[in-house]
């Protein structure tokens, strides 16, 4: 479709009614729409600035409609610096074998030398799926662009969103003079005709239009267009500056007006100064404002009118400036002295209030500082880059405030401690929805262990296991870093092995269940997570017990992220001396072979219920895994163990089990089974019938194993383990961490 060069015009709206709107002898009225000078109605007819502005009345129409002039192009609205004409809109139909229905692909403005341009308060939009239109323009700027719209069923679109999906939109650029817009479809609709059988692409007011999912499949979508999204264009008068203009006879601003520079084309535009109103083109230019007649000044204040503006004072017997929004009028007290008195408590009153709330604010901002330092301090940035490349582990994770722990843990009182260490204290606490949690509160927090209590936090948010204890969250905001887990009820297995072997539940079938759930937690963390996970610090102390007796791993600070591609990596020997991997402690090459060496210690340790170092033993006794294999070479094993496994466990359970001991704590890491093989094994011996076979031993050997006077449950104890120590959520007793040489 192409249309004639189009001439447009601007209405300048004028605040006063009474304002002379056009030329004497000249209509101010087309229909519905107010003309005023410069521009004029009527072809020719000297009631315009210039030919440009007229205005053609079409009075065929009831009411008649305005044109610009040689033109079919209708004027619909006008404002103080734009027109507003009615829209074209390219379409592009289908019917539902693919086949088009009366298009109309093309549109093609052009506003040729006139002093109109398109404003850039228009938008190039298309409306469709799988459609693509472009917009090219060569006059006034040079100008190409495009918008593409893709979607391959309706339950991609969402209203008012023209991002590109159902709905595209793209800005034009000022000084836009003509413009040819194309509407290109990339298939047939076939596929999409039930819910959008037509494209559109029009230029329009962006703050007309806003896109519906009902736009796609509206037979009247472009009629309602073209009748309620205008095109919206600028204009200037004359062919200068305003610099070049005041010096030429024809200048267009009269009296108390500003001369506004157009922006985008050459011309100017003329608008009343602040304080006047009227036609700035029409003598005798803009006139005063009685600002007075619309009360502008306090109820109790006088306004006198001045040209461009007006002035209040107050009426005898008040004080004050006579504004509404300033002072005001005040009515003169009759006792300065009370009023002065009155003041001054109400000057030191609101003084006062100031300074507190001053100080408070001061206070909240330090306190506010503070807790940022305490957050990059303890790397809650290193945190937020790990916990946001996992979103189900961001998910897990609560953040706790300061406050919130304070209060759960009643301000970290004594009475509420559940265990000490070397690296800090464990406080039971309980949330204000009344759940029972622990909180590990870290003595103090250096570098070297920033990243130790990161690696922790990841380590614990990927692993969702019965038997390895849950983290709920961690605050970073106090000045050591606080982790959240749920609260271990039963104490540690230490305890339990050193403190209650005569309690009627710590049976051997006991003993075996949680040895079994201990390794079957491990082998999940070696064969089963999402990356495969060394513990680095297994040991009795970090195995906790509930309520149940049902045995949780605790204690990731140590622990390891191993890539999928590597069976070892090479670190700082870290670990509990006893339980430390003698492999691992020479070359520095951590394996899973490490965590199967700590836990055959911990098998040891539930066998005998020695401790896994004493200094108060021989060279050959001072470690208990060097002592079991010793002890089992030389045919002295039921000697070492427990009366109470010796009296409750059967003879293949006890020999198995110091069997894969003596697996488990092999020199060379080799030929130690992997944590799997020791779970399926132990879960194997657990299965087994329990035969007594103390009183068989007895009758052939004639030689009783234990006496029938010996106290069953005394086993031997050393005192270089605190057995009240509570390490169920973290690292809190001593480990031993040496720097190495490049590892072999």
């Amino acid at each position: 479709m192409s249309l004639t060069p189009l001439i447009l015009f601007l209405l300048f709206l004028s605040p006063s009614t009474s304002s002379i709107i056009s030329k004497p002898n000249c209509e101010s009225k087309c229909g519905n729409i107010t003309v005023p000078y410069p521009f004029g109605i009527g072809l020719n007819s000297g009631c315009s600035i210039s030919s440009w502005f007229d205005v053609n009345c079409n009075s065929s129409f009831d009411p008649p409609k305005a044109f610009i002039s040689g033109s079919n192009i209708e004027i619909v609205d006008m404002s103080n610096n734009e027109l507003r004409v009615k829209n074209w809109v390219a379409a592009a139909c289908f019917d539902r074998f693919g086949n088009k229905i009366n298009p109309l692909q093309l549109v093609w403005i052009n506003l040729g030398p006139s002093p109109f341009t398109f404003s850039d308060k228009n938008k190039f939009t298309v409306i469709g799926c799988h459609e693509m239109a472009l917009i090219t323009g060569s006059m006034g700027r040079n100008y190409t662009g495009g918008c593409i719209s893709i979607c391959s069923s309706s339950q991609d679109l969402i209203d008012g969103d023209c991002s590109g999906v159902g709905c595209c939109q793209t800005v034009i650029p000022k000084g836009l003079k003509n413009f040819n817009a194309s509407l290109v479809p990339l298939s047939n609709h076939t596929a999409i005709w039930s819910f959008d059988p037509c494209a559109y692409a029009f230029l329009g007011d962006s703050s007309s239009y806003r896109f519906s999912i009902s736009d796609l499949n509206d037979p009247a979508f472009r009629n309602r267009t073209i009748e309620n999204v205008p095109v919206v264009l600028d204009w200037a008068v004359g062919e200068e500056n305003c610099k070049g203009a005041r010096d030429s006879t024809d200048f267009a601003c009269l009296d108390n007006t500003d001369c506004i520079d157009s922006d985008d084309i050459a011309g100017y535009r003329c608008l009343c100064q602040k304080g006047y109103e009227g036609n700035p083109y029409l003598s005798p230019g803009c006139t005063d404002i009685d600002e007075c007649g619309s009360n502008p000044c306090h109820e109790h204040g006088i306004c006198k009118n001045l040209q461009g503006t007006f002035n209040c004072s107050c009426k005898k017997g008040y004080s004050g400036d006579g504004s509404k929004n300033g002072r005001g009028c005040i009515k003169k007290s009759v006792f300065p002295v009370a009023k002065f008195s009155l003041g001054i408590s109400f000057g030191l009153l609101t003084l006062a209030i100031g300074m507190i709330v001053l100080i408070f604010g001061v206070k909240k901002r330090k306190l506010l500082k503070l807790r940022e330092k305490f957050f990059v301090q303890n790397g809650g940035l290193l945190l937020t880059q790990q916990l946001s490349s996992n979103e189900s582990s961001m998910k897990s994770t609560k953040i706790f405030t300061a406050e919130e722990l304070e209060k759960a843990t009643n301000n970290y009182a004594e009475d509420r401690i559940l265990g000490k260490g070397g690296y800090g204290t464990v406080y039971k606490g309980i949330l204000h929805d009344h759940q029972v949690v622990a909180v590990k509160k870290s003595k103090v927090m250096d570098q070297t262990q920033i990243e130790q209590f990161i690696n922790e936090v990841i380590i614990l948010t990927q692993i969702n296991h019965r038997n390895v204890v849950k983290l709920l969250g961690c605050c970073l905001e106090a000045e050591v870093p606080l982790l959240v887990y749920e609260f271990v009820s039963n104490n540690t297995l230490f305890h339990h092995i050193h403190n209650s072997g005569g309690m009627p539940w710590f049976s051997w079938d006991s003993r075996l269940r949680i040895a079994a759930e201990a390794a079957g937690a491990l082998s999940y963390l070696h064969s089963s997570a999402g990356m495969p996970i060394i513990h680095r610090d297994v040991k009795s102390p970090n195995i906790l017990l509930d309520e149940y007796y049902t045995a949780k791993i605790a204690d990731f600070g140590a622990s390891r992220l191993v890539p999928i591609n590597q069976t070892m990596v090479s670190t700082l020997v870290q670990g509990t001396l006893g339980y430390l991997d003698p492999e691992y402690f020479h070359t520095g090459q951590l394996t899973e072979k490490s965590d199967v060496y700590s836990f055959g210690v911990v098998l040891a340790e539930l066998m005998t219920t020695r401790k896994p170092l004493s200094t108060t033993k021989n060279d050959q006794e001072k470690s208990l895994a060097t002592f079991f294999v010793v002890a089992m070479k030389e045919d002295r094993l039921f000697q070492i163990l427990d009366p109470r496994v010796l009296k409750e466990g059967s003879m293949k359970q006890i020999q198995d089990v110091a069997k894969l001991v003596k697996r488990c704590v092999k020199m060379n890491s080799e030929n130690r089974p992997t944590m799997k093989e020791v779970a399926m094994e132990l879960e194997g011996l657990r299965k087994l019938s329990k035969h007594p076979w103390t009183e068989q031993q007895l009758e052939e050997e004639g030689v009783p194993l234990i006496s029938e006077q010996s106290d069953l449950y005394a086993v031997p104890m050393s005192s270089d383990f605190s057995t009240n120590e509570y390490s169920a959520h973290h690292s809190l007793d001593s480990r031993m961490i040496l720097p190495i040489n490049t590892p072999r």
